[in-house]
């Protein structure tokens, strides 16, 4: 994977003091002082608007592999977004980022941050494609693992953090291997953890800390 670089030419660079303006949900999280994190052709930035029934189809047409008991309505996204998200895009301390990641500017799946603990400097790693991204496995492998880079320096280096952890069912090995490539760790097993399709199924945990690649911040 290549080193993430900020877009310097982006015209979100640095849009931080404009936040506020505009519609509820738009601009970028007031907390990132960079709007936008790129690798190449791909991109992260705020979730607006814009994007949310997007996510709401994504994520209806994958539930099996989300904590997500029964689809989502527009409605219910709707409310969502306006009690949750879009609030915390003013705050220095969210509870959630959540980030629209983009190829060539075209949305392809979405993540971020989230149940972020300010105190404790960690939070949980989010990351869905667009299903049709989801195949054949070396591009969704590929595609994640740019999303991943792009997320350990917003967290490690932009926000400060020192640790990063996940959740996946056990199902989704391919997924695991490509976290694991990332630098993302093993860290235990909560065994017959959730019910998929009447099978019980194991979660696994992996996290990542700053300084085990030499990431940590002064």
């Amino acid at each position: 994977m290549r080193e993430a670089s900020v877009h310097e030419n982006s015209p979100l660079k640095n849009q931080g003091q404009n936040a506020g303006q505009g519609a509820p949900g738009d601009g970028p999280y007031r907390c990132m002082p960079h709007a936008e994190l790129r690798d190449g052709a791909y991109a992260v930035r705020a979730v607006e608007p814009g994007h949310i029934d997007a996510i709401r189809q994504w994520r209806n047409d994958q539930i099996d592999i989300l904590r997500q008991p029964a689809p989502i309505t527009r409605e219910e996204q709707q409310r969502y977004f306006e009690r949750t998200i879009w609030p915390d895009k003013q705050a220095e301390r969210p509870r959630n980022i959540l980030l629209i990641y983009l190829n060539e500017r075209e949305p392809i799946g979405y993540g971020g941050l989230v149940h972020m603990d300010w105190e404790q400097e960690r939070a949980e790693l989010s990351f869905l494609l667009d299903p049709q991204y989801e195949r054949p496995s070396e591009r969704r492998a590929d595609l994640f693992g740019r999303f991943l880079l792009l997320l350990k320096r917003l967290a490690f280096e932009d926000l400060r953090l020192n640790r990063l952890y996940t959740e996946t069912f056990a199902t989704r090995r391919r997924h695991m291997e490509t976290l694991e490539q990332a630098g993302f760790r093993p860290e235990g097993c909560l065994r017959q953890h959730v019910r998929i399709n009447g099978t019980r199924v194991d979660s696994i945990l992996h996290g990542c800390i700053a300084g085990d690649e030499g990431e940590r911040h002064p």
